[in-house]
């Protein structure tokens, strides 16, 4: 199979990134004192995740030239008054690149400066040219607080192309969230959960649960085609979304169920097994949007049959360095669904033009 080294080493990554975040958030849960106010729990897992990842690919792919696209850099580490922070996130990388596999002798300890240095790899701008890998470290970090949805998101480009994807989804129950009242499942629900989403190009995606290695199952997205049948996923937060025009594009195609509101790139990795049909993100206007909130979803989605574009249909370009250059948002759905989602997207953002000039 084309890229299996490079599969097995993203989801190791993944899954080794996972496992740091999630026992930070448990942490953070089980919290009476922690403040609403105290962001420190997921800065430390969000620099964490992405030494982790840095590290792994680094040691598993030792041969290639390493670029990384990340959310991150050391700067505000480095900041004086951040030295509690920097090693807390360095006792968490070492402790839980340990459990990776309990047999095997540790090389060493690695410094803070080991950690700083792992997490600057990830200043890389990306572009049309060679490989750069894509990372997302905690995809989704007010679900994260929350104790609801978030991912972590690794994908690899190839001369500006997405050829591979996994998402690492800790909360994302195991069987689908279709029907499901609308609520975020969120970690303190009794099923089982943790989903691990994988992608290579031509190859299709695959899912299985993110702390076992029992057999992946091949997916496949939603073969509804009629508009009425679907539902559709939005972001969980109105911050991060326009609501407002989702609910009148879900009008006009017909859609009967409410919106399922969740966060991250789980969102992708749900659609890529059918539990919904469409996805709808409309950012705020300014705001640009960013490869590494996308590339992974985008290819666990296509490869499970689905298309993702633009609002006005065009594909989503990777290759243009850290940001995305679109035509007002970005939809999904299935080849049945999007002819008629494009006409509904259209119409409605015409009508809000229209609107705003009067």
């Amino acid at each position: 199979m084309a890229y299996e080294k490079e599969l097995d080493a993203a989801k190791k990554a993944a899954s080794l990134a996972a496992r740091l975040c999630q026992k930070v958030q448990k942490a953070l849960l089980q919290s009476d004192v922690q403040s609403k106010s105290d962001k420190s729990p997921v800065t430390v897992a969000d620099y964490g995740s992405q030494a982790v990842v840095s590290l792994l690919l680094q040691r598993e792919l030792i041969s290639e030239p390493f670029s990384l696209v990340a959310e991150e850099d050391s700067a505000d580490l480095r900041k004086e008054g951040s030295q509690d922070i920097i090693e807390r996130i360095t006792k968490l990388v070492n402790d839980t690149l340990a459990t990776e596999d309990p047999l095997k002798p540790i090389d060493s300890t690695l410094s803070t400066d080991d950690i700083l240095r792992a997490i600057d790899c990830g200043t890389s701008e990306g572009g049309p040219n060679g490989r750069h890998w894509v990372l997302d470290p905690i995809d989704g970090t007010k679900g994260f607080l929350r104790g609801d949805q978030y991912a972590v998101a690794l994908g690899l480009l190839e001369e500006g192309k997405v050829v591979l994807g996994v998402l690492a989804c800790p909360n994302l129950p195991l069987a689908s969230i279709a029907g499901n009242d609308n609520k975020n499942k969120n970690s303190s629900s009794s099923e089982e959960k943790g989903c691990l989403f994988y992608a290579t190009i031509g190859s299709g995606t695959y899912m299985q649960p993110l702390d076992s290695r029992s057999e992946p199952v091949k997916v496949h997205v939603s073969s509804v085609e009629n508009p009425e049948d679907a539902s559709f996923f939005e972001s969980f937060e109105g911050a991060h979304s326009l609501h407002d025009l989702s609910s009148s594009i879900a009008n006009k195609l017909g859609v009967k169920a409410p919106p399922v509101r969740i966060d991250s790139q789980a969102k992708y990795g749900a659609l890529s097994r059918g539990d919904g049909a469409i996805y709808l993100r409309f950012p705020h206007k300014g705001y640009r949007e960013k490869i590494w909130d996308h590339v992974a979803g985008a290819i666990v989605v296509t490869e499970a049959g689905g298309i993702v574009t633009d609002a006005g249909g065009k594909a989503l370009d990777f290759s243009k360095g850290k940001y995305l250059d679109l035509d007002t948002g970005i939809i999904v759905a299935n080849e049945k669904i999007m002819p008629l989602l494009l006409k509904a997207v259209r119409d409605s953002i015409a009508e809000q033009e229209n609107a705003s000039s009067l």
